[in-house]
């Protein structure tokens, strides 16, 4: 029962980033889009930890590179992943490991769930800045960029959505959470 619990957590969190990569914003500027995919990748891991947060990820990547149109856009393939914007989809899994890794050092520890909150919240900008790292990382490497040029168009447009996203999502992250963890659907 365990593995098919675990294996609908991971299909529900890969359907939500799917979902929420509908919605896209394109930016004449450059050609990463606002996209609301990052509350779904830093939720995952908070709710689900480091191990199921990061295959729900890895699902979603995987959906989008055999051809279903869940990356940004409505996009698919192994040409996203290749492209300047692939490395954000990389950084997901990896962001979704390390915040569910962060959570389970430090929240474990928190007796105060105003304490567990701010671990959540400061777990999950560790996460962006991943994010951050390997989507500015591609997008210079493919875009033939600068570091300036990569951080003003792969990061400095997203520092005030993203945070709103992460207060947002950690909000969400740590209700959801506690409700799973109450009706005995995960382990805390």
């Amino acid at each position: 029962m365990k593995n098919v619990r675990e294996l609908v957590l991971v299909s529900l969190f890969a359907a939500i980033t799917c979902i929420l990569s509908i919605v896209s914003i394109p930016l004449p500027f450059t050609p990463v889009p606002i996209t609301l995919q990052l509350l779904a990748v830093t939720m995952s891991s908070a709710v689900l930890g480091k191990r199921l947060g990061f295959y729900s990820q890895a699902v979603y990547t995987l959906l989008g590179a055999v051809g279903l149109p869940v990356f940004a856009g409505g996009k698919a393939g192994f040409s996203v992943l290749l492209g300047p914007t692939g490395g954000y989809i990389f950084g997901f899994m990896a962001s979704a490991f390390v915040i569910g890794w962060l959570i389970e050092i430090f929240a474990s520890k928190q007796q105060n769930p105003k304490a567990e909150y701010l671990t959540i919240l400061f777990s999950m900008v560790a996460g962006l800045l991943v994010i951050y790292t390997f989507g500015v990382i591609q997008l210079m490497l493919v875009a033939k960029l600068s570091l300036i040029q990569g951080l003003l168009g792969g990061v400095t447009p997203f520092i005030l959505a993203d945070i709103i996203k992460i207060a947002l999502g950690s909000s969400v992250a740590y209700s959801v959470k506690k409700s799973l963890i109450k009706s005995s659907l995960i382990l805390s």
